[in-house]
Protein backbone atom coordinates (compact mmCIF):
# COMPACT_ATOMS: atom_id res chain seq x y z
CA UNK A 1 0.00 0.00 0.00
CA UNK A 2 2.75 2.44 0.85
CA UNK A 3 5.11 1.79 -2.55
CA UNK A 4 1.55 2.13 -4.62
CA UNK A 5 1.05 5.82 -2.59
CA UNK A 6 4.65 6.57 -3.36
CA UNK A 7 3.94 5.58 -7.10
CA UNK A 8 0.80 7.80 -7.47
CA UNK A 9 2.12 10.72 -5.71
CA UNK A 10 5.21 10.67 -8.03
CA UNK A 11 3.05 10.14 -10.72
CA UNK A 12 1.01 13.32 -9.55
CA UNK A 13 3.81 15.66 -9.51
CA UNK A 14 5.01 14.39 -12.86
CA UNK A 15 2.15 15.43 -14.24
CA UNK A 16 1.70 18.69 -13.05
CA UNK A 17 5.15 19.39 -13.66
CA UNK A 18 4.12 18.14 -17.60
CA UNK A 19 1.06 20.42 -17.48
CA UNK A 20 1.96 23.51 -15.39
CA UNK A 21 6.13 23.79 -15.98
CA UNK A 22 6.75 23.01 -19.39
CA UNK A 23 4.37 25.47 -21.28
CA UNK A 24 6.59 28.79 -19.90
CA UNK A 25 9.80 27.47 -22.29
CA UNK A 26 7.39 28.17 -25.21
CA UNK A 27 8.32 31.95 -24.73
CA UNK A 28 11.71 30.90 -25.52
CA UNK A 29 11.05 28.12 -28.00
CA UNK A 30 8.19 27.10 -30.62
CA UNK A 31 6.10 30.25 -32.63
CA UNK A 32 5.06 31.55 -29.20
CA UNK A 33 8.91 32.62 -28.46
CA UNK A 34 9.41 36.39 -27.49
CA UNK A 35 12.50 37.99 -28.03
CA UNK A 36 14.47 38.59 -25.04
CA UNK A 37 12.24 36.25 -22.93
CA UNK A 38 15.03 33.55 -22.42
CA UNK A 39 15.74 34.53 -18.69
CA UNK A 40 12.48 35.37 -17.73
CA UNK A 41 11.35 31.78 -19.14
CA UNK A 42 13.88 29.50 -17.59
CA UNK A 43 13.61 31.64 -13.94
CA UNK A 44 9.85 30.70 -14.42
CA UNK A 45 10.42 27.23 -15.25
CA UNK A 46 12.91 26.83 -12.16
CA UNK A 47 10.12 28.47 -9.34
CA UNK A 48 7.56 26.47 -11.34
CA UNK A 49 9.57 23.19 -11.14
CA UNK A 50 10.17 23.85 -7.33
CA UNK A 51 6.35 24.65 -6.53
CA UNK A 52 5.69 21.14 -8.16
CA UNK A 53 8.16 18.60 -7.81
CA UNK A 54 7.83 18.53 -4.06
CA UNK A 55 4.66 16.92 -3.81
CA UNK A 56 6.19 13.78 -5.10
CA UNK A 57 6.72 13.04 -0.74
CA UNK A 58 3.62 15.24 0.06
CA UNK A 59 2.93 11.51 2.24
CA UNK A 60 6.07 10.57 3.21
CA UNK A 61 7.78 13.57 4.41
CA UNK A 62 4.31 15.37 4.69
CA UNK A 63 6.42 18.80 6.48
CA UNK A 64 9.17 18.81 4.35
CA UNK A 65 7.26 19.29 0.91
CA UNK A 66 4.79 21.60 2.58
CA UNK A 67 7.42 23.69 3.56
CA UNK A 68 9.18 24.01 0.73
CA UNK A 69 5.92 24.69 -1.28
CA UNK A 70 4.56 27.05 1.37
CA UNK A 71 8.35 29.23 1.76
CA UNK A 72 8.38 29.69 -2.21
CA UNK A 73 4.82 30.91 -2.22
CA UNK A 74 5.52 33.17 0.24
CA UNK A 75 8.84 34.24 -2.00
CA UNK A 76 6.86 34.28 -5.07
CA UNK A 77 4.44 36.73 -3.02
CA UNK A 78 6.99 39.04 -2.16
CA UNK A 79 8.46 39.13 -5.25
CA UNK A 80 4.86 39.86 -7.08
CA UNK A 81 5.89 37.24 -9.63
CA UNK A 82 3.00 35.37 -11.23
CA UNK A 83 3.21 31.85 -12.20
CA UNK A 84 -0.30 30.96 -12.00
CA UNK A 85 -0.60 27.10 -13.10
CA UNK A 86 1.97 25.75 -10.60
CA UNK A 87 0.19 27.94 -8.03
CA UNK A 88 -2.17 24.70 -7.95
CA UNK A 89 0.42 22.88 -5.52
CA UNK A 90 -0.67 25.11 -2.85
CA UNK A 91 -4.06 23.58 -3.05
CA UNK A 92 -2.93 20.14 -2.93
CA UNK A 93 0.07 20.81 -0.26
CA UNK A 94 -3.30 22.48 2.27
CA UNK A 95 -4.77 18.84 1.53
CA UNK A 96 -1.20 16.87 2.42
CA UNK A 97 -0.59 18.37 5.72
CA UNK A 98 -4.43 18.30 6.77
CA UNK A 99 -4.30 14.72 5.59
CA UNK A 100 -0.83 13.30 6.39
CA UNK A 101 0.96 15.57 8.25
CA UNK A 102 1.51 16.33 12.02
CA UNK A 103 -2.15 18.62 13.46
CA UNK A 104 0.05 21.46 14.06
CA UNK A 105 1.04 21.42 10.26
CA UNK A 106 -2.45 21.22 9.01
CA UNK A 107 -3.93 23.94 11.09
CA UNK A 108 -0.48 26.19 10.34
CA UNK A 109 -1.66 25.36 6.08
CA UNK A 110 -5.05 26.34 6.70
CA UNK A 111 -4.17 29.90 8.32
CA UNK A 112 -1.34 30.36 5.97
CA UNK A 113 -3.75 29.80 2.84
CA UNK A 114 -6.49 31.94 4.22
CA UNK A 115 -4.30 34.25 4.65
CA UNK A 116 -2.40 33.97 1.30
CA UNK A 117 -6.01 34.27 -0.39
CA UNK A 118 -6.42 37.78 1.03
CA UNK A 119 -2.74 39.43 0.37
CA UNK A 120 -2.66 37.89 -3.39
CA UNK A 121 -5.40 40.11 -4.60
CA UNK A 122 -3.78 43.01 -2.56
CA UNK A 123 -0.62 42.09 -4.27
CA UNK A 124 -1.34 41.81 -7.76
CA UNK A 125 -4.21 44.18 -7.54
CA UNK A 126 -7.34 44.41 -8.90
CA UNK A 127 -9.20 47.49 -10.77
CA UNK A 128 -12.64 47.16 -9.32
CA UNK A 129 -13.69 46.03 -5.70
CA UNK A 130 -16.03 42.96 -7.37
CA UNK A 131 -13.04 41.33 -9.16
CA UNK A 132 -11.09 41.73 -5.76
CA UNK A 133 -13.45 39.96 -3.89
CA UNK A 134 -14.43 37.48 -6.24
CA UNK A 135 -10.99 36.36 -6.46
CA UNK A 136 -10.24 36.39 -2.72
CA UNK A 137 -13.37 34.54 -1.74
CA UNK A 138 -12.45 31.90 -4.79
CA UNK A 139 -9.05 31.65 -3.28
CA UNK A 140 -10.26 31.14 0.12
CA UNK A 141 -12.90 29.20 -0.47
CA UNK A 142 -10.58 26.41 -2.99
CA UNK A 143 -7.70 26.04 0.27
CA UNK A 144 -10.97 26.19 2.26
CA UNK A 145 -12.31 23.19 0.50
CA UNK A 146 -8.44 21.49 -0.10
CA UNK A 147 -8.09 21.54 3.43
CA UNK A 148 -11.43 20.23 4.94
CA UNK A 149 -11.24 16.98 2.07
CA UNK A 150 -7.99 16.41 4.00
CA UNK A 151 -9.09 16.37 7.35
CA UNK A 152 -12.17 14.03 6.06
CA UNK A 153 -9.61 11.65 4.53
CA UNK A 154 -7.37 11.73 7.66
CA UNK A 155 -10.51 11.51 9.92
CA UNK A 156 -11.41 7.81 7.91
CA UNK A 157 -8.10 7.10 8.12
CA UNK A 158 -8.34 7.34 11.65
CA UNK A 159 -12.00 5.30 12.12
CA UNK A 160 -10.23 2.24 9.86
CA UNK A 161 -7.24 2.42 12.39
CA UNK A 162 -8.95 2.41 15.41
CA UNK A 163 -11.37 -0.14 13.75
CA UNK A 164 -7.96 -2.25 12.29
CA UNK A 165 -6.59 -2.24 16.24
CA UNK A 166 -10.24 -2.92 17.83
CA UNK A 167 -10.75 -5.92 15.84
CA UNK A 168 -6.51 -7.11 16.36
CA UNK A 169 -7.50 -6.82 19.90
CA UNK A 170 -10.55 -8.76 19.80
CA UNK A 171 -8.65 -11.42 17.83
CA UNK A 172 -6.10 -11.23 20.75
CA UNK A 173 -8.41 -11.88 22.96
CA UNK A 174 -10.54 -14.41 21.64
CA UNK A 175 -6.99 -16.11 21.29
CA UNK A 176 -6.12 -16.15 24.89
CA UNK A 177 -9.84 -17.22 25.80
CA UNK A 178 -9.24 -20.04 23.53
CA UNK A 179 -5.77 -20.53 25.51
CA UNK A 180 -7.50 -20.24 28.68
CA UNK A 181 -10.55 -22.81 27.76
CA UNK A 182 -7.98 -25.35 26.53
CA UNK A 183 -5.56 -24.37 29.71
CA UNK A 184 -9.40 -25.25 32.33
CA UNK A 185 -10.00 -28.36 29.87
CA UNK A 186 -6.58 -30.02 30.14
CA UNK A 187 -7.02 -29.42 34.15
CA UNK A 188 -10.60 -30.72 34.30
CA UNK A 189 -9.08 -33.75 32.68
CA UNK A 190 -6.16 -34.24 34.33
CA UNK A 191 -8.33 -33.88 37.65
CA UNK A 192 -10.16 -36.80 36.32
CA UNK A 193 -7.29 -39.07 35.87
CA UNK A 194 -5.82 -38.12 38.98
CA UNK A 195 -9.33 -38.87 40.78
CA UNK A 196 -9.89 -42.08 38.75
CA UNK A 197 -6.57 -43.39 38.96
CA UNK A 198 -5.72 -42.53 42.76
CA UNK A 199 -9.09 -44.49 43.77
CA UNK A 200 -8.71 -47.37 41.10
CA UNK A 201 -5.03 -47.88 42.31
CA UNK A 202 -6.06 -47.40 46.17
CA UNK A 203 -8.87 -49.97 45.93
CA UNK A 204 -6.66 -52.72 44.00
CA UNK A 205 -3.60 -52.24 46.11
CA UNK A 206 -5.98 -52.72 49.13
CA UNK A 207 -7.87 -55.65 47.68
CA UNK A 208 -4.81 -57.50 46.68
CA UNK A 209 -3.13 -57.04 49.96
CA UNK A 210 -6.27 -58.92 51.48
CA UNK A 211 -6.54 -61.48 48.60
CA UNK A 212 -3.32 -62.78 49.25
CA UNK A 213 -3.68 -62.81 53.13
CA UNK A 214 -7.06 -63.91 52.70
CA UNK A 215 -5.93 -67.14 49.98
CA UNK A 216 -4.97 -69.85 52.01
CA UNK A 217 -7.01 -68.97 55.20
CA UNK A 218 -10.70 -68.44 52.66
CA UNK A 219 -10.56 -68.75 49.05
CA UNK A 220 -13.96 -67.64 48.60
CA UNK A 221 -12.87 -64.25 49.98
CA UNK A 222 -9.46 -64.00 47.53
CA UNK A 223 -11.60 -65.03 44.77
CA UNK A 224 -14.51 -61.86 45.73
CA UNK A 225 -10.54 -59.67 46.41
CA UNK A 226 -9.99 -60.43 42.53
CA UNK A 227 -13.58 -59.87 41.27
CA UNK A 228 -13.38 -56.35 42.68
CA UNK A 229 -9.98 -56.16 41.30
CA UNK A 230 -11.59 -57.00 38.02
CA UNK A 231 -14.50 -54.90 37.86
CA UNK A 232 -12.57 -51.97 39.70
CA UNK A 233 -10.03 -51.62 36.43
CA UNK A 234 -12.95 -51.79 33.94
CA UNK A 235 -14.97 -49.47 35.81
CA UNK A 236 -11.70 -47.58 35.73
CA UNK A 237 -10.75 -48.50 32.03
CA UNK A 238 -14.22 -47.25 30.75
CA UNK A 239 -13.96 -43.94 32.04
CA UNK A 240 -10.32 -43.36 31.03
CA UNK A 241 -11.76 -44.46 27.70
CA UNK A 242 -14.64 -41.41 28.46
CA UNK A 243 -11.70 -39.29 29.02
CA UNK A 244 -9.57 -40.05 26.06
CA UNK A 245 -12.51 -39.46 23.86
CA UNK A 246 -12.85 -35.85 24.53
CA UNK A 247 -9.20 -35.24 23.47
CA UNK A 248 -9.64 -37.21 20.45
CA UNK A 249 -10.53 -34.91 17.29
CA UNK A 250 -14.02 -35.49 16.37
CA UNK A 251 -14.73 -37.67 18.73
CA UNK A 252 -17.86 -38.05 21.19
CA UNK A 253 -17.57 -35.47 24.50
CA UNK A 254 -18.38 -38.61 26.47
CA UNK A 255 -18.24 -42.61 26.23
CA UNK A 256 -20.92 -43.41 28.74
CA UNK A 257 -22.51 -41.81 31.32
CA UNK A 258 -20.44 -40.48 34.13
CA UNK A 259 -21.13 -40.58 37.88
CA UNK A 260 -23.87 -39.33 39.95
CA UNK A 261 -25.04 -39.48 43.23
CA UNK A 262 -26.49 -42.63 42.88
CA UNK A 263 -23.47 -44.42 41.98
CA UNK A 264 -22.33 -43.55 45.52
CA UNK A 265 -23.64 -46.60 47.14
CA UNK A 266 -21.20 -48.40 44.75
CA UNK A 267 -18.35 -46.69 45.57
CA UNK A 268 -18.64 -47.18 49.26
CA UNK A 269 -19.00 -51.21 48.50
CA UNK A 270 -15.70 -51.60 46.52
CA UNK A 271 -14.11 -48.81 49.80
CA UNK A 272 -15.77 -51.44 52.40
CA UNK A 273 -14.48 -54.79 50.62
CA UNK A 274 -10.89 -53.16 50.81
CA UNK A 275 -11.12 -53.83 54.71
CA UNK A 276 -12.51 -49.53 55.72
CA UNK A 277 -15.70 -49.51 57.77
CA UNK A 278 -17.95 -47.24 57.10
CA UNK A 279 -20.99 -45.62 58.38
CA UNK A 280 -23.57 -44.18 55.38
CA UNK A 281 -25.92 -41.64 56.58
CA UNK A 282 -28.47 -39.53 54.93
CA UNK A 283 -30.79 -36.63 56.29
CA UNK A 284 -33.55 -34.93 54.44
CA UNK A 285 -35.43 -35.54 50.98
CA UNK A 286 -32.08 -36.44 49.25
CA UNK A 287 -34.49 -37.89 46.54
CA UNK A 288 -36.11 -34.33 46.06
CA UNK A 289 -32.49 -32.69 45.30
CA UNK A 290 -32.17 -30.83 42.08
CA UNK A 291 -28.24 -30.83 41.14
CA UNK A 292 -26.82 -30.27 37.58
CA UNK A 293 -25.38 -33.48 36.37
CA UNK A 294 -21.49 -31.87 36.87
CA UNK A 295 -22.98 -30.88 40.33
CA UNK A 296 -23.70 -34.66 41.28
CA UNK A 297 -20.40 -35.52 39.46
CA UNK A 298 -18.60 -33.42 41.84
CA UNK A 299 -20.21 -35.05 44.99
CA UNK A 300 -18.99 -38.05 43.91
CA UNK A 301 -15.64 -36.93 43.31
CA UNK A 302 -14.87 -35.66 46.41
CA UNK A 303 -16.74 -38.64 47.94
CA UNK A 304 -14.12 -40.40 46.03
CA UNK A 305 -10.97 -38.27 47.03
CA UNK A 306 -11.95 -38.51 50.87
CA UNK A 307 -12.59 -42.11 50.62
CA UNK A 308 -9.57 -42.50 48.63
CA UNK A 309 -6.94 -40.59 51.28
CA UNK A 310 -8.95 -42.64 53.61
CA UNK A 311 -7.47 -45.77 52.32
CA UNK A 312 -4.20 -44.13 51.39
CA UNK A 313 -3.18 -42.19 54.51
CA UNK A 314 -5.73 -43.41 57.59
CA UNK A 315 -4.28 -46.69 58.55
CA UNK A 316 -5.39 -50.47 59.59
CA UNK A 317 -9.35 -50.41 61.58
CA UNK A 318 -9.98 -47.55 60.43
CA UNK A 319 -13.51 -46.01 60.46
CA UNK A 320 -15.13 -43.92 58.20
CA UNK A 321 -18.60 -41.99 58.33
CA UNK A 322 -19.85 -40.78 54.89
CA UNK A 323 -23.24 -37.97 55.69
CA UNK A 324 -25.32 -36.19 52.71
CA UNK A 325 -27.80 -33.75 53.84
CA UNK A 326 -30.25 -32.26 52.41
CA UNK A 327 -30.89 -28.70 53.64
CA UNK A 328 -32.46 -25.54 52.90
CA UNK A 329 -29.53 -23.81 50.99
CA UNK A 330 -28.48 -27.57 49.29
CA UNK A 331 -26.43 -30.64 49.91
CA UNK A 332 -24.28 -31.12 52.72
CA UNK A 333 -21.29 -33.70 52.21
CA UNK A 334 -19.28 -34.88 54.83
CA UNK A 335 -16.89 -37.75 55.14
CA UNK A 336 -15.00 -38.32 58.76
CA UNK A 337 -12.59 -40.47 59.61
CA UNK A 338 -11.17 -41.72 62.90
CA UNK A 339 -7.99 -42.75 61.16
CA UNK A 340 -4.10 -42.27 62.63
CA UNK A 341 -1.64 -39.24 62.09
CA UNK A 342 -3.71 -36.79 60.82
CA UNK A 343 -2.91 -34.00 63.57
CA UNK A 344 0.51 -34.78 63.69
CA UNK A 345 1.21 -34.43 59.53
CA UNK A 346 -2.06 -32.56 58.53
CA UNK A 347 0.54 -31.38 55.11
CA UNK A 348 -0.13 -35.20 53.96
CA UNK A 349 -3.56 -35.12 54.23
CA UNK A 350 -4.78 -31.46 53.56
CA UNK A 351 -2.43 -30.03 50.92
CA UNK A 352 -2.40 -32.63 47.90
CA UNK A 353 -3.22 -32.37 43.89
CA UNK A 354 -6.15 -34.51 45.77
CA UNK A 355 -7.79 -32.18 48.03
CA UNK A 356 -6.69 -28.98 45.34
CA UNK A 357 -8.97 -30.50 42.98
CA UNK A 358 -11.83 -31.13 45.50
CA UNK A 359 -11.65 -27.64 46.14
CA UNK A 360 -11.68 -26.71 42.77
CA UNK A 361 -14.60 -28.76 41.70
CA UNK A 362 -16.87 -27.91 44.26
CA UNK A 363 -15.91 -24.02 43.80
CA UNK A 364 -17.03 -24.62 39.98
CA UNK A 365 -20.30 -24.89 41.81
CA UNK A 366 -20.65 -22.15 43.78
CA UNK A 367 -19.98 -24.11 46.62
CA UNK A 368 -17.46 -24.50 49.33
CA UNK A 369 -14.80 -27.10 50.81
CA UNK A 370 -13.42 -27.69 54.16
CA UNK A 371 -10.82 -30.22 54.59
CA UNK A 372 -8.54 -30.30 58.19
CA UNK A 373 -7.56 -32.52 60.60
CA UNK A 374 -10.27 -33.29 63.68
CA UNK A 375 -9.80 -32.36 67.18
CA UNK A 376 -8.46 -35.91 68.94
CA UNK A 377 -7.08 -37.60 65.64
CA UNK A 378 -8.71 -38.29 62.20
CA UNK A 379 -9.61 -36.23 59.42
CA UNK A 380 -12.86 -34.63 58.22
CA UNK A 381 -13.84 -33.27 54.65
CA UNK A 382 -16.69 -31.39 54.69
CA UNK A 383 -17.88 -29.90 51.31
CA UNK A 384 -21.58 -27.93 50.85
CA UNK A 385 -23.39 -27.66 47.38
CA UNK A 386 -26.19 -24.76 47.10
CA UNK A 387 -29.50 -26.02 45.02
CA UNK A 388 -30.09 -24.57 41.74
Amino acid sequence: MRLRSTVFDIALAAALWAVTCLPPLSLEFGPLAVVDSAPSAWAMFALSSALVLPLAWRRSHPTVSGGIVVGLHVLQLALGVSIAPANISALFTAYALAAYGPRWAGRAALVIGLAGSALAPIRYGFASPIDFAVFMLLLAVSVLASWLLGKLVRSRREIWRQMSERAERLEREREQERSLAAADERTRIAREMHDIVAHSLSVIVAQADGGSYAASRSPEQAREALRTIARTGRDSLAEMRRLLGVLRDGGPATAGPTPSLADIDALIGDVRRSGVEIEVLRVGALADLALPQGAELAVYRVVQEALTNVMKHAGPGVRAVVRLERDDAGLLVAVLDDGRGAAADPASRGSGQGVRGMAERVGLYGGTLVAQPRIGGGFEVRAHFPQG
